[in-house]
């Protein structure tokens, strides 16, 4: 596979963590997307598959890659429609003596939800429609067999992992605080929803209007079952409110509220995480979007037990599968079932490039035809830059603080035959950039423009 993506900051310490994403990456991407190189795994895990996707198509052209795999998820789905845990599926028919996977071998949210989101975000990132059709019968077959098991638009089957491996389970348990019908229902809304917009894409508007009513009627039960009227959340986990926010299944006019009490939630950790595979590839996103930045660069950049740079300091060179992998006294979180290679927490690499370099695909417009450039620069980094080798060129990004306070020099490269929409933070203004001609939309500064390097000075006046 072609490296596709680069990155590089002011602070060592992410750096090392860009590098040791790409490192897991490059470890696990043989053939198939294993969990782990070691081990009694190296399996196809369908959630870490998922989870760290849309990392990997930033670092590398996985679109043959992953195109292989979804042969496999389709082929080895259950009559039903189920999709494995792992795949190939080499534990169904194996697993009797497993404490765990004796209890179910398929159909897992988030987990057999790559069945719809590794299609969709390949769509997105190369812009081919293919992918959609050859994998539609599988997708629709997988929600489908959600609807059908779901009470009462409340999905749970199974075996669930839930929000795995999170810090706030119970002592000695591998399961988050979560609950599964929570984190369930929420990404059987997020596939249906997924999906919907396929068969849009696609044209097939009976599918189309048929999946977006079942959208709205499992948003419509999320919300009656998950809020209260005061828009707090029946579940105060961390995890619970990124994947509300993040999903973009709260009432009308919560969003403030949840947001808030996200960040409430971050500060009683000591602006620490203890989430697990779900809750985590979307916390930087969760709080960025909602107005803050902030507090998403200062979750990044925790250097202390449990943090990414924690894993950093503590000598990784590869991302690990629990946080206290490692403990500062040098014993391990567990001597069994505790990888050193994991790269489902290298997910937050995604972040890197669409929010701290602002690369953001245009869903209308996709495969970087017409890319929105928008990089939140925060204020605990001096400079980023970086590139992606897009199907049309390459995409580069650089930012850096001027002398003056506030001030920030951007320069944005869009490749021929392509367009882009650049966007501002909140709160840029005094800008200076030649020929664009920036005015104010949504609140935020923004110019659109054709191919070319361009430059911008622009002050921020508030983060």
């Amino acid at each position: 596979m072609e490296q596709t993506g680069t990155f590089e900051c002011s602070e060592p310490l992410l750096n090392r963590l860009q590098h040791n994403i790409l490192w897991s990456l490059k470890g696990n991407f043989v053939d198939i997307p294993t969990d782990c190189p070691q081990r009694d795994e190296r399996m196809g895990w369908t959630g870490d598959a998922q989870i760290f996707c849309r990392t990997a198509c930033y670092l590398m052209n996985t679109y043959a890659f992953f195109g292989k795999w979804l042969k496999d998820v389709a082929a080895d789905q259950t009559k039903e429609g189920g999709v494995p845990h792992v795949v190939p599926d080499i534990i169904s028919g194996k697993e009797k003596d497993d404490w765990l996977l004796s209890q179910g071998t398929h159909s897992a949210a988030a987990w057999a939800d790559a069945a719809v989101i590794i299609p969709w975000t390949l769509y997105l990132v190369y812009g081919d429609k293919e992918i959609l059709l050859e994998q539609y019968e599988s997708m629709k077959r997988w929600i489908r067999f959600m609807r059908d098991h779901a009470q009462d638009d409340i999905w749970n089957y199974r075996l669930q992992f839930g929000d795995w491996v999170a810090l706030d389970a119970k002592e000695g348990s591998y399961f988050g605080a979560t609950p599964n019908e929570l984190t369930c229902t929420a990404y059987y809304a997020y596939s249906t929803g997924l999906f919907a917009k396929i068969a849009d894409v696609l044209g097939r508007k009976e599918d189309a209007q048929e999946y977006a009513r079942l959208y709205e009627r499992i948003v419509e039960k999320f919300r009656r079952t998950f809020f209260r009227e005061d828009a707090k959340m029946t579940v105060q986990t961390q995890t619970a409110h990124i994947i509300a926010l993040y999903f973009r299944l709260l009432p009308e006019g919560f969003r403030k509220s949840v947001a808030g009490r996200l960040v409430s939630l971050l500060q009683k950790e000591n602006g620490h995480l203890v989430t697990g595979f779900v809750g985590t590839p979307y916390f930087c996103h969760a709080l960025s979007q909602n107005g803050y930045v902030k507090e998403a660069y200062d979750l990044l950049l925790q250097e202390d037990f449990p943090s990414w740079l924690y894993q950093v300091k503590m000598g990784a060179t590869t991302i690990w599968e629990h946080w206290d992998g490692l403990k500062p006294d040098g014993t391990m979180w567990s001597p069994d079932m505790n990888s050193f290679n994991h790269y489902a927490y290298g997910a937050v690499g995604e972040w890197l490039y669409r929010v701290a370099l602002g690369i953001e695909i245009d869903e209308t417009d996709p495969g970087y035809h017409h890319v929105i450039i928008s990089p939140q620069t925060g204020d605990r980094l001096s400079y980023a830059r970086g590139s992606y080798e897009s199907i049309y060129g390459s995409i580069r990004v650089s930012w850096e603080k001027g002398e003056c306070e506030g001030e920030r020099r951007l320069s944005v490269t869009v490749p021929h035959n392509t367009t882009a929409t650049i966007r501002l933070e909140e709160g840029a203004g005094d800008v200076t950039a030649g020929e664009l001609a920036f005015a104010e939309k949504e609140g935020c500064m923004e110019a659109c423009c054709g191919s070319g390097v361009w430059e911008i000075l622009y002050r921020v006046h508030c983060f």
